[in-house]
């Protein structure tokens, strides 16, 4: 199994989360395993050693990616190309870095017989977002990457992609067929890549859903993110290993933080109103140094 993260910019978070996500993993990956990060920042990950392969790509690549429509997450779908390019008799999968594996992996790469995603969200035609609405709008019933959309295709989350041995060169190229045909037809752009992967995947075999092996907390990052940093920080403090990193993580309670949370709408406006109608007054910094 080729196991991927796509990891951009600069941001310590997103990077704290993929090393999260890939210790959760080397407790029970396989000699035959491999751990990939595509990155431009691969001094992040210098810790891990030889443990994983770093990809190092820059904007430049990123940029050619995205596409003539410059559309940031068809690289997701390139990425994903790449390795199955690079192994086309080997299952491959996906994971966005604010995940974690939270059962046996033996079990998941049975599951991977089949395509799988994170999760099924549902209908297009029947979700009810404003975005979901207007995406359907403008595909329900007309042909993209030459799959006719209907009512029954389902709209999967896209933080896990897993793809079976032998079939990912022909996964992501229906995949990229459909997105650049949508971005063609000017489809609103949000919710492309998810879609085009959940199409393409269950055209060759039993779409199946991860989220029973792998937690997503997508809408739960702040809580998720404040416990990685806790464990980092501790780990630093004390002079851990790795692979002191990932025994504790195989002994982490991931049932006491919750991987989905809605935060209303409301909520979030008043916290931003309340910060510009009472800003941070009587700001004191140390004064420059002299010479």
């Amino acid at each position: 199994m080729n196991i991927l993260y796509l990891v951009f910019g600069k941001q310590h978070l997103h990077h704290a989360q993929a090393y999260f996500s890939i210790c959760s993993f080397l407790g029970q990956i396989e000699s035959s395993d491999r751990v990939f990060v595509m990155t431009d920042s691969p001094n992040f990950y210098t810790r891990l050693g030889e443990r994983i392969n770093i990809l190092e790509i820059n904007q430049e690549l990123l940029t050619t990616w995205q596409g003539e429509h410059k559309f940031f997450w068809r690289a997701k779908i390139k990425a994903i190309e790449y390795i199955s390019n690079l192994y086309p008799h080997e299952p491959t999968i996906y994971l966005d870095t604010d995940t974690f594996l939270f059962s046996e992996l033996k079990l998941l790469k049975h599951l991977l017989k089949n395509p799988v995603m994170h999760l099924n969200e549902g209908k297009l035609s029947k979700l009810k977002s404003k975005t979901e609405k207007m995406m359907w709008k403008q595909v329900g019933e007309r042909i993209f990457g030459d799959i006719k959309l209907d009512s029954a295709h389902c709209m999967w989350n896209a933080g896990v992609v897993g793809i079976p041995a032998n079939k990912g060169q022909i996964v992501t190229k229906k995949a990229l067929d459909i997105c650049d045909d949508m971005l063609n037809k000017s489809v609103t752009r949000r919710l492309i890549e998810q879609f085009c992967l959940s199409v393409a995947l269950s055209e060759y075999g039993n779409l199946q859903a991860a989220e029973s092996f792998i937690g997503h907390y997508w809408s739960n990052k702040d809580e998720w993110n404040e416990a990685i940093q806790q464990m980092l920080l501790s780990s630093f403090l004390k002079g851990n290993t790795v692979q002191d990193d990932i025994n504790e993580i195989a002994e982490f309670d991931f049932s006491k933080i919750a991987i989905q949370k809605r935060v209303p709408n409301t909520q979030i406006r008043l916290k931003k109103l309340m910060e510009k109608w009472f800003p941070s007054e009587d700001k004191t910094f140390i004064a420059s140094k002299t010479t």
